[in-house]
């Protein structure tokens, strides 16, 4: 079974969409790992370019996370490159090992548009944030950090939230200059039940 939150009336996916990402994603990485996969073709509605992120977490909480913030590339592909770069390249952790996976669960989360905000202060800026509603990328410079939407559940004030991006990004959580500039987007996603064991292929 799958979990789904978002806009089913703008996303212009069909009802199963979520159960062929999340499959896709799970059959990507098992195959990686040297697992039985059964790894189906990438439906048509899935060739556009998207932007996704993969999202996996484990008995102890977040194993990898990567993504991407534009859509370049075509959905399906996009989908399984992150997927594995969630897995095996997230410098956070170690290379997601064969023996832990029956116990990761799997998270797909589409990307909408990035939208410039405009402000002219810190305040501004936390006056217009949709807490639970936006993702939001800030950088300054060649600093860069972004926060899915999911990350308001840690973090549900604004305030805070912010100066969590700005510490991802790798500026002090008080840093403020006029050089700053803020994106936000919202996503649709889809993550697996928990479960206590799973099948390798998903």
């Amino acid at each position: 079974m799958t979990m789904h939150d978002g806009d089913e009336k703008t996303s212009g996916f069909p009802p199963e969409a979520g159960k062929v990402l999340l499959n896709l994603a799970r059959a990507t990485i098992a195959e990686a790992l040297g697992l039985p996969a059964e790894l189906a073709a990438v439906p048509d509605w899935a060739q556009p370019p998207g932007a996704t992120f993969v999202t996996l977490t484990g008995p102890q909480g977040l194993r990898g996370c990567i993504g991407s913030l534009q859509a370049y590339r075509p959905l399906g592909v996009d989908l399984r490159a992150n997927a594995l770069a969630a897995a095996f390249e997230d410098p956070r952790f170690p290379p997601l090992g064969a023996e832990e996976w029956s116990q990761v669960r799997v998270e797909v989360s589409l990307l909408s548009s990035l939208q410039p905000m405009h402000f002219d202060s810190e305040e501004s800026l936390l006056q217009q944030i949709q807490p639970h509603q936006d993702g939001l990328v800030l950088s300054h410079g060649v600093q860069r950090g972004t926060f899915l939407p999911q990350v308001w559940e840690e973090l549900p004030q604004p305030r805070e939230f912010l100066r969590a991006l700005k510490h991802k990004a790798g500026l002090p959580a008080d840093f403020w200059s006029a050089n700053i500039e803020v994106y936000r987007y919202m996503v649709e996603k889809w993550r697996e039940e928990p479960t206590a064991e799973r099948k390798s292929g998903g």
